[in-house]
């Protein structure tokens, strides 16, 4: 998968620093992956949630922040919406 617009992850770890390495660990897994349908990415991340139109929440640091993309397995691409602390997410409006 490419990655699409990945500056907020390089900004949320400098303030964030121990989020680096899971963050750093999804990058590279997501990056190696080639996810055709949500049951794929599910199959590697079995509590992320698979919100309406290929939105998906990923748990990181146990739930303590919280990463927002979008999805196109048609494209092979994953598009970073947010990412924030768990607080922050639940102000977030997830479409």
């Amino acid at each position: 998968m490419k990655l699409i617009g990945i500056q907020p992850l390089r900004d949320f770890v400098n303030v964030y620093a121990d989020s680096r390495s899971q963050i750093e660990s999804w990058e590279a897994e997501a990056e190696e992956a080639q996810w055709g349908t949500p049951h794929d990415l599910k199959s590697k991340y079995p509590k992320a949630s698979i919100l309406k139109d290929k939105n998906i929440i990923f748990d990181i640091c146990r739930n303590k922040y919280r990463l927002w993309v979008k999805v196109s397995y048609k494209n092979q691409t994953i598009l970073i919406k947010k990412i924030g602390t768990h607080k922050e997410y639940d102000k977030w409006q997830i479409i």
